[in-house]
């Protein structure tokens, strides 16, 4: 059973689907959790007090916004000042054709999935230099492997987090940092469950495995992947998807 007793993690939008599924693993492993949430106080108040453990806390946070992710850091250095491990999960899309995509919703896509991560992960990276220890796990998807019509947006902002992570990787393995990717495929969240029956059987067509995902198979992997027993893992991406996309 992994062993994260007296390590301590933040999560990006740990409130519900895969977040939540991270979060949970993480606590009911033995670690101390923070998470954000963009809106929904309450939910992410009630995965909070769900959690077994003690240390855990919750932060509003707008990855579009740096001040926002400011004034989290500051929470997260006041409750964590040894922080074990970041997991940039949070994420949006806003889907359309390029020929009719709007600046603004290219920017809002870009700006919460990467500049953001980029934005958080450099101000919580000095605490990890200092430490000469730390995992960062960045979520991607398999749309940022495969890519996808009407995500182009989407598909370059986790296509680039999966360059970040590897860059990310090279400039800090000496300070005993490591940085890898998951990229999860379709997983079942309240998103796909709310597409039509045909919908969802036409996508199984696409997995080898022929279903899709619970949440909690991604969150074991990134568990794995922020403790000891990966430690000699780094700027790598797993691929979670049933085989949908095999590299």
């Amino acid at each position: 059973m992994l062993d994260l007793k007296n390590k301590s993690f933040f999560v990006t939008g740990g409130g519900r689907g895969i977040g939540q599924a991270i979060v949970q693993k993480l606590a009911h492993s033995g670690a101390s959790v923070g998470f954000s949430y963009a809106s929904n106080e309450a939910s992410a108040q009630a995965v909070l007090e769900s959690l077994p453990g003690t240390g855990h806390f919750i932060t509003p946070l707008q990855l579009q916004n740096p001040e926002s992710i400011h004034q989290a850091v500051e929470k997260i250095n006041t409750h964590f000042p040894l922080l074990s491990g970041l997991v940039n999960n949070a994420g949006l899309t806003k889907d359309g054709l390029l020929l009719r995509m709007k600046m603004e919703d290219w920017d809002l896509v870009m700006n919460s999935n990467l500049r953001g991560n980029f934005l958080l992960t450099q101000a919580l990276l000095k605490g990890f230099v200092k430490a000469r220890s730390g995992s960062i796990v960045n979520i991607a998807s398999v749309i940022g492997r495969t890519g996808n019509a009407g995500q182009a947006n989407y598909a370059a902002s986790k296509a680039g987090l999966i360059g970040f992570t590897k860059s990310l990787a090279k400039e800090v393995g000496s300070r005993g940092i490591r940085v890898n990717c998951v990229a999860p495929g379709f997983i079942k969240t309240d998103m796909t469950q709310g597409l039509s029956e045909d919908l969802q059987k036409q996508m199984l067509t696409q997995i080898p495995l022929g279903y899709l995902a619970e949440p909690m198979e991604v969150a074991n992997c990134v568990a794995f992947l922020l403790g000891d027993e990966s430690k000699y893992i780094t700027g790598h991406t797993l691929d979670v998807n049933g085989g949908m996309y095999m590299n």
